[in-house]
């Protein structure tokens, strides 16, 4: 890795099922002195690197001067479900992520990191990934020294809340993964700490614009084991 040391870095999303990875492996890379999570109420963390601030989704104008470090981690995301509707849905995968990231640029925050997913495009018929596809394109006029799109495909791990098509999904793809080769690679799931891991390696590897898919994830993941 190429990432200097003794870096700031800020999470959005540290409650989630990749933030939550991202958080414990940052408290445990020796290039970042200092973490910060930005959240909607107080979470229990007894690692001395890191400092919360507290935000309303609807006025984040309020912490916007507090946006500022070397390296932004964004792990928001949620599902139309647990929205209620496509427009509580776009409060947070578009809005929400764009808003924290059009604050990180005016402050001059050098990188950017994000999740979207597998399939995303703006021209996407189906909601979900033209949503994510709408979001990577307002992420990519912005004015970073380097933006990482993470696009995994399923993810795995133990989420906070049950998703039990979700869970079928995942034991579907978990026993036909093994034919998944070649372009179909990408498809294949991913666990959401191997997600992290490369979201941090890519974030340090000092390149313009990084846009890797599930086998890339994967690959890049399994070297950091």
């Amino acid at each position: 890795m190429t990432g200097k040391s003794h870096q700031t870095a800020l999470i959005f999303g540290s409650t989630g099922l990749i933030g939550r990875f991202v958080l414990e492996l940052l408290t445990r890379d020796a290039r970042y002195d200092r973490i910060v999570i930005f959240v909607r109420k107080e979470i229990k963390t007894h690692h001395g690197k890191v400092s919360q601030v507290i935000f309303n989704p609807d006025n984040l104008e309020t912490v916007a001067d507090q946006i500022k470090g070397d390296q932004a981690f964004c792990c928001l995301g949620t599902t139309l479900k647990k929205a209620g509707s496509k427009e509580a849905f776009l409060d947070v995968d578009l809005r929400l992520v764009s808003a924290f990231a059009t604050h990180a640029s005016r402050n001059g925050v050098p990188v950017f990191s994000v999740v979207s997913s597998i399939g995303a495009r703006s021209d996407s018929s189906n909601f979900y990934l033209n949503t994510k596809g709408l979001m990577e394109e307002t992420l990519r006029k912005l004015q970073f020294e380097q933006l990482v799109i993470l696009r995994p495909s399923l993810l795995l791990g133990i989420r906070p809340e049950g998703r039990w098509l979700e869970d079928l999904g995942k034991s579907f793809f978990k026993i036909f993964s093994v034919l998944m080769i070649g372009k179909l690679r990408k498809y294949k799931p991913v666990h959401a700490e191997t997600v992290a891991k490369a979201m941090i390696w890519f974030s340090n590897e000092r390149k313009n614009l990084i846009i890797a898919e599930s086998d890339a994830i994967a690959s890049i993941g399994s070297k950091n084991q």
